[in-house]
C-alpha cells in the first residue's frame, strides 16, 4: 500500500510538471506564464499594479501584474527624458523610425511610467512594454514570465485594407479605462453598427457587455455609428468620448448594457483633427478636461456634471470647421503633445513629438 501511494504521488507530480506554466494560479484570477501578445496598444492601470494592455490583433485585453506597487505617497521625482524613442530603439536594436510608441500611462501606485511599443511597423511588428522609473531609468518590462489573464471578443473587424489603405483590425481596440471593477474598452466590431464600448468584469470571468454607440457628428452633419471612439475618460460614472473631427460625447456607464445606445454630443471641437488622449483633474475646486489632438493642440475645458446636463445636445451640422457646445481654451505651451496622463494631483506626464524625437516630461497642470 505504501509503495502504491508513492507511485501515485510521483505520477501526479510528473503530470503537474508537464502542465503549461499558465495553469499556476495567482491573485486577481491571474496565472503565471507568457502572454501571447501580438500587439501592444492602449494601456490603463487597474488595482494593485495591474496593467491592462489592448491587443487589437488578438481581439483581447490582457491584465498583467507589474509587481510595481511601491507606495507613491511621498513626493515623486519629475520625469525628464529627451529622445525616449531613440533610447528604446537603441535598446532593442532598431531605429527610431521603426520604433513606435503606441500609448503611455502612469502607474498611480508607484508613479512609474509605462509605454507600449511596436518594434517595426504593421502586423508583424514585435510588441514590447517599457518602464520609466522615478530616476528616469528606461527598461524593458519583460513579458517572459508574468502573472496575467486575458479577455477576448469574437466580433473584431477582419484584417485587411480599407479604401484608404488602413487595416480596420487595428481599430478593434482604440482605448481602455478601468472604472469601479470594470474594464471599459472602446473600438470597432465587424457589425453594421460598428462603434462599440465593451465592458468586462475584473477579475475576468467571461462576462462582457457589448454596446453599439450612435452619436450625432456635428462636423459631418449626421448620425455616426461606424467611427470608433478614439479616446475617452470616465467622469462621475459617465464616459466622455472623443471622435475624429471632433465631437465630444457623454454616455452614462449605466447605458453600457449590451444594447444600442445614443450618446449626447456635448461639444464639437473642430474638423480635420484626431483626438489623441485625455485626462480629468481638479484644480482649486474646479474639474477640468485636458485633451490632446493631432492638429488642434491641447484643449482645456471646465467640467462639471451640471454643465454637461445643461448644455444642449448638438443635433445640427456645425460647418466650416466651427465649434459648438462646451467651450475650451487652447494650451499653446503644450505644442506637440501626443500622450498624457496624470502624474500626481498637480502634475501630468506628457509625451511630446518634436523634430528631434519624442520627449517625456512632467509638467504642471494648467
Amino acid at each position: 500500500m505504501f509503495f502504491s501511494w508513492v507511485r501515485l504521488i510521483c505520477a501526479t507530480a510528473c503530470m503537474l510538471a508537464l502542465l503549461p506554466p499558465t495553469l499556476v494560479s495567482a491573485g486577481h484570477g491571474l496565472e503565471t506564464g507568457k502572454p501571447n501578445l501580438r500587439h501592444a496598444g492602449p494601456l490603463a492601470f487597474g488595482p494593485d499594479g495591474v496593467l491592462f494592455v489592448g491587443d487589437s490583433l488578438n481581439a483581447a485585453v490582457y491584465a498583467i501584474d507589474t509587481k510595481d506597487t511601491t507606495d507613491s505617497s511621498t513626493e515623486l521625482a519629475p520625469v525628464n527624458i529627451e529622445g525616449v524613442n531613440k533610447k528604446i530603439a537603441d535598446m532593442v536594436g532598431s531605429s527610431p523610425a521603426e520604433t513606435v510608441i503606441n500609448d503611455m500611462v502612469v502607474n498611480p501606485k508607484s508613479g512609474s511610467v509605462y509605454l507600449s511599443v511596436a518594434r517595426g511597423r504593421g502586423p508583424d511588428s514585435i510588441p514590447l512594454i517599457f518602464k520609466v522609473d522615478n530616476k528616469d531609468r528606461v527598461s524593458e518590462f519583460s513579458l517572459g514570465k508574468v502573472e496575467f489573464a486575458h479577455a477576448k471578443f469574437d466580433n473584431a473587424p477582419k484584417s485587411g485594407r480599407d479604401r484608404r489603405g488602413r487595416n480596420p483590425r487595428m481599430n478593434a481596440i482604440t482605448d481602455i479605462q478601468f472604472n469601479s471593477g470594470k474594464v471599459i474598452v472602446a473600438g470597432l466590431s465587424n457589425e453594421e453598427f460598428a462603434s462599440k464600448l465593451r465592458v468586462f468584469d475584473f477579475p475576468f470571468d467571461g462576462a462582457m457587455s457589448d454596446t453599439s454607440i450612435e452619436v450625432y457628428h456635428g462636423a459631418h452633419g449626421g448620425l455616426e455609428t461606424r467611427s470608433p471612439v478614439q479616446t475617452f475618460i470616465t467622469y462621475e460614472n459617465n464616459v466622455l468620448a472623443a471622435y475624429t473631427c471632433t465631437p465630444l460625447v457623454q454616455i452614462p456607464v449605466g447605458d453600457l448594457d449590451g444594447e444600442k445606445t445614443m450618446g449626447k454630443t456635448i461639444a464639437e471641437l473642430g474638423n480635420r483633427n484626431k483626438p489623441l488622449d485625455m485626462i480629468v483633474y481638479n484644480k482649486e475646486g474646479q474639474d477640468y478636461l485636458l485633451l490632446s489632438n493631432s492638429s488642434r493642440g491641447v484643449m482645456k475645458m471646465k467640467l462639471s456634471m451640471s454643465d454637461i446636463e445643461e448644455v444642449d445636445a448638438i443635433k445640427e451640422r456645425v460647418g466650416g470647421g466651427g465649434t459648438a457646445g462646451l467651450s475650451y481654451e487652447t494650451m499653446k505651451q503644450f505644442e506637440g503633445v501626443v500622450q498624457l496622463d496624470k502624474f500626481d494631483a498637480a502634475h501630468a506626464v506628457m509625451l511630446f513629438a518634436t523634430d528631434s524625437g519624442m520627449n517625456l516630461k512632467t509638467v504642471a497642470l494648467p
